[in-house]
């Protein structure tokens, strides 16, 4: 039994643009699990494509039942191959990865086609495909559902990274990252919490002294 993932984004930009952002989208904020990544093959074939191989290194955080599924000192990182085929003349990069070691718990197979958006030719758009498999006797299930949520979500933070380097690449401020904004957000109410204290503090103050005189005029 394997979980299979199908979906479809829209990049904003050329595919030109994205083809130069591929190469450069790491490190960005939504990119910290990616530890490493090292180019150990290119060469350009006779019909002017592009043939890559890169190993990536990433963060595996298990889930706690996992854990106890193996030996403490098993590495929580990941190493990802990363093949990839550019056309330029045909504007389409195709990239197939996978996970070469942990395959025992789990083996995330993803294929994504680049490819110009056909309603605007200015855009781009990727399709995605993803396979995800456990071999482990009793809970292949559990560790395919937790493997395909996990998947879902660095989606996301694909997207996010991607759109991230393409606006720095064209001049453009980067959008602010939830972290920045929750921060942002927080230091706000602090200052708002503040003003108000003051504000009830010379409030209060004004409100002693009025009674004050008060008594005095009375006296």
């Amino acid at each position: 039994m394997v979980k299979y993932f199908l979906g479809q984004s829209v990049l904003r930009s050329s595919w030109d643009q994205v083809f130069a952002a591929f190469w450069q989208r790491y490190p960005n904020p939504y990119s910290k699990h990616v530890l490493t990544e090292d180019i150990v093959h290119r060469e350009v074939t006779p019909e002017q494509k592009l043939l890559s191989r890169r190993l990536l290194t990433k963060t595996n955080r298990m889930p706690r039942w996992a854990e106890r599924l193996f030996p403490a000192n098993v590495a929580h990182s990941v190493y990802i191959l990363e093949d990839s085929i550019v056309d330029p003349q045909n504007q389409t990069m195709t990239t197939f990865t996978w996970n070469i070691n942990h395959a025992r718990l789990m083996v995330v197979e993803e294929r994504c086609v680049y490819c110009v958006n056909s309603d605007n030719s200015g855009w781009t758009e990727i399709r995605r495909e993803a396979w995800v498999s456990s071999s482990l006797f009793g809970v292949s299930r559990a560790v395919q559902e937790f493997g395909l949520a996990r998947f879902k979500s660095n989606v996301t933070k694909t997207m996010k990274g991607f759109e991230y380097i393409l606006a720095k690449l064209q001049g453009e401020a980067p959008s602010k990252t939830l972290v920045e904004t929750a921060k942002e957000a927080k230091e706000k109410a602090k200052e708002t919490a503040l003003a108000a204290t003051e504000k009830a503090k010379d409030l209060a103050s004004k409100a002693a002294s009025k009674q004050q005189q008060q008594r005095q005029h009375f006296v």
